[in-house]
C-alpha cells in the first residue's frame, strides 16, 4: 500500500481557480514524498502516491500511514503539509486540543472521506479517463451519487424497545423526578465499548468486517460522544455536575456510563446524515451500530442503573441558576 517511490522536481503551487495555468510545471508535493494531511478536524501522516495536473490545479492522491488504503484520496494542496518539526508541533497540538482521545486515530472512524465540490468533480473525471469505455466504475456511481448531494436524509438505526423503555425512564427521573446520574459511573463509556470490541474479535464473520473496520467504527462512535455530550446530550439539570465532572484531562467517556451514551443513538440518524457516505460504508456502519445495541440490551443489567441518586439534582440546578 505504500505509494511511488519516483520523484519530480518541487515546485510552488499556484492558488489560482481561475482557469489560468501555474507558473510552474511540477507540483509542491513530489510523489513518493511522506506530508502531513487534514483529514476532518485532525492531521495525519500521508504518503504521496500520484501528483497530477488537473484544470490548472495540483491534485495529489495520498495514502494515510497506518491506514487500510479504502482511506487514500485524492485532496488538493490546502489539505497537505510539508513534513517538517513545526508542523509536526502543529499536528501535535491541534490533536490536543481536539480533547482527551488518546488515540488520534478515533477521529477519523467517525468520519468518510471529505470530499469538497472541486474533488468529486475531478474524481469523477479521472474515472471516466481511465476506467473502460462503456462501462461505469464503482467509484462512478459513488461519486456521482455524491454530486446529487445525497446528504440529510436520516440514517435508520433501530433502537430494541427495552432500550427505548430506558430512555423514558431517564427522561423521567432527570425531568420529573429531579434525579441525576451518580457520576462517575463504572463501568463507563470507554470501558463498554472495550469490551465490545473485545466480544466483537471473537465473534465469526463481524458482518463481513475486519477487525481494523471495527475498531474505526468504535472509536468514531466515542468520539462523537466526547464531541456532543455537552452539546447535545444533557439535560439542563445535569450542566451544573458535568462542570465539576469533567475537568482536566478527564474526558466525558471516563466518566459517564450507558445512560447517556444510549441518548447519543437518538441523535445518531440525524448526525450521521449529515455526513456522506458511500453506500457499502452506510450498510457497515448501520450493522455495526445495530449489533452494538443489542450488545448493551444484553448487558441492560450490568451496565445501565437500577436507580439514579436523588439527592442532588435539585441543588445542581440551583447552583446554575444562580450563576
Amino acid at each position: 500500500m505504500g505509494g511511488s517511490s519516483k520523484d519530480d522536481d518541487s515546485a510552488t503551487d499556484s492558488d489560482d481557480f481561475n482557469g489560468d495555468l501555474p507558473e510552474s510545471s511540477s507540483g509542491l508535493f513530489q510523489e513518493g514524498e511522506k506530508v502531513l494531511a487534514y483529514h476532518g478536524p485532525r492531521i495525519y501522516e500521508a504518503k504521496v502516491q500520484k501528483a497530477e495536473l488537473r484544470k490548472s490545479e495540483w491534485r495529489y492522491f495520498v495514502h494515510y500511514l497506518g491506514w487500510n488504503k479504502n482511506w487514500d484520496e485524492w485532496v488538493g494542496k490546502d489539505r497537505l503539509m510539508k513534513n517538517t518539526e513545526e508542523n509536526v508541533l502543529k499536528q501535535q497540538a491541534l490533536d490536543k486540543k481536539q480533547g482527551a482521545d488518546k488515540n488520534p486515530k478515533s477521529a477519523r472512524a467517525g468520519h468518510t472521506k471529505p470530499k469538497a465540490s472541486t474533488d468529486a468533480k475531478l474524481e469523477k473525471e479521472d474515472s471516466r479517463n481511465t476506467g473502460t469505455k462503456g462501462k461505469k466504475r464503482k467509484s462512478d456511481v459513488e461519486v456521482e451519487k455524491e454530486d446529487d448531494g445525497q446528504v440529510g436524509k436520516p440514517v435508520k438505526i433501530q433502537i430494541p424497545l427495552t432500550l427505548k423503555k430506558l430512555l423514558v425512564d431517564d427522561w423521567e427521573s432527570i425531568t420529573q423526578q429531579d434525579k441525576l446520574v451518580k457520576l462517575p459511573r463504572s463501568p463507563n463509556v470507554d470501558t463498554i465499548i472495550s469490551k465490545y470490541v473485545e466480544y466483537n474479535s471473537l465473534k465469526d464473520g463481524s458482518h463481513g468486517m475486519t477487525t481494523d473496520q471495527s475498531q474505526e467504527i468504535m472509536n468514531g462512535l466515542l468520539c462523537y460522544f466526547n464531541k456532543v455530550l455537552p452539546v447535545i446530550l444533557l439535560y439542563k439539570k445535569e450542566r451544573q455536575q458535568y462542570i465539576e465532572a469533567v475537568v482536566g484531562d478527564v474526558s466525558p467517556s471516563a466518566t459517564y456510563g450507558a445512560e447517556h451514551l444510549l441518548r447519543l443513538f437518538v441523535k445518531l440518524p440525524d448526525l450521521l446524515g449529515k455526513i456522506k457516505l458511500e453506500e457499502d460504508t452506510l450498510i457497515h456502519l448501520k450493522q455495526k451500530l445495530n449489533d452494538f445495541l443489542k450488545f448493551m440490551q444484553r448487558n441492560q443489567s450490568t451496565f445501565f442503573l437500577s436507580m439514579y441518586d436523588g439527592s442532588k439534582a435539585s441543588e445542581e440546578c440551583g447552583k446554575e441558576e444562580d450563576n
